[in-house]
């Protein structure tokens, strides 16, 4: 793999093939997200209409739910051409500057965990989105000089699970942000349909519909899920994927009828039965649980949020009612929201 392999096309495997086969390549075929779909779409055909590139386009939310479909839609919609790549792949302002002087006029660069660009390699960026121009120093010492190097026109599409981690000036030169959002069990009902269909797969109207109550309002998990339930029918000679075969594969795959693995269930019952029920900070957390900080935030927290199973507080995470109710366990109302009771955030050590 040489040097703009490993920038452009960072962790590339062959399961990407398959991958890709499932991503719609135009804006009618991507199922949900119908604001964001309609609103890029003017934007789009206006900048067509005026023969420019597309501004800056954002897109933020839990991964899986369609990031980089949308960027390679962009590009496709643009009939431009579109380079990959990722933050951490991004390691000095030398790689930056390489990919940038190589895009073609009105072209798309996407980059996915775009938090995670350095300070040094995200300042790059500024001059490069604003005025399309990239600032280069000659020389050293005294005899160093600035050279600014125009560019041309493109249209950067960054991709994050954490928007917060975004510094301001950067945010603030994307002149589109979009927040994506959970899908309704219905839209992913949609999405598998269209996936089966593309794979081959036989698959009962019940069955479907029960992988997509189980895939946690995400694409990328009901494609799995989908794929991992087939070989199960395929196991028991089944040419089609029945309700009973779904369940079955559904329940050995360790997700239960709401979509809970066996790590969100071990996070409830660390919150409930290691600190009755919270507040709990994220950090202790996840030296209880045996995850990730990271992983608890980004991946299994926002589904379990939008349950009403937990929720965060300025002290840390506890659990709700309804938590306790689909675990079986009593649940005595001890650790109801009183948001008068808890320190402000910068008092509390564990930071929750």
């Amino acid at each position: 793999m040489d040097e703009n392999d490993r920038i452009l096309n960072p962790g590339r495997t062959g399961d990407e093939d398959n991958d890709n086969s499932l991503r719609p390549r135009e804006m009618r075929d991507y199922i949900g997200q119908e604001s964001i779909k309609h609103n890029l779409s003017i934007f789009m055909h206006s900048a067509r209409k005026r023969g420019a590139s597309l501004d800056h386009v954002l897109l933020y939310g839990p991964p899986g739910l369609g990031k980089t479909t949308l960027s390679k839609i962009i590009a496709n919609e643009m009939k431009v051409e579109i380079q990959v790549t990722s933050g951490p792949a991004i390691e000095r302002a030398g790689d930056l500057a390489a990919i940038l002087t190589s895009l073609q006029e009105n072209s798309v660069l996407f980059i996915d965990e775009i938090h995670r660009l350095s300070k040094v390699v995200e300042e790059v960026l500024y001059p490069a989105m604003e005025d399309f121009s990239l600032d280069m120093v000659l020389g050293k010492g005294l005899m160093a000089r600035t050279v600014r190097v125009p560019l041309k026109h493109f249209t950067l599409v960054g991709a994050t699970t954490r928007a917060g981690k975004l510094s301001a000036p950067l945010r603030d030169r994307f002149g589109v942000i979009c927040r994506l959002e959970m899908y309704t069990p219905e839209e992913l009902f949609l999405i598998l349909k269209r996936s089966a269909r593309i794979l081959g797969i036989k698959i009962e109207t019940d069955a479907c519909m029960e992988i997509a109550r189980r895939s946690r309002g995400t694409p990328r998990i009901a494609n799995r899920l989908l794929k991992r339930v087939r070989d199960f029918a395929e196991y028991y000679n089944s040419e089609t994927i029945t309700s009973d075969i779904a369940k079955m594969g559904l329940t050995q795959l360790e997700v239960d009828t709401l979509g809970l693995d066996k790590v969100d269930i071990a996070i409830l019952r660390t919150i409930i039965a290691k600190f009755e029920g919270g507040p709990v900070g994220l950090d202790t957390l996840a030296a209880a649980s045996g995850e990730e900080n990271t992983t608890i935030e980004d991946v299994y927290e926002p589904y379990l949020l939008q349950l009403g199973f937990i929720q965060r507080t300025p002290r840390g995470r506890i659990c709700l009612k309804r938590a306790y109710e689909h675990l079986g366990v009593d649940y005595n109302g001890a650790n109801e929201v009183t948001m008068f009771n808890y320190l402000p955030l910068s008092e509390d050590p564990d930071n929750g």
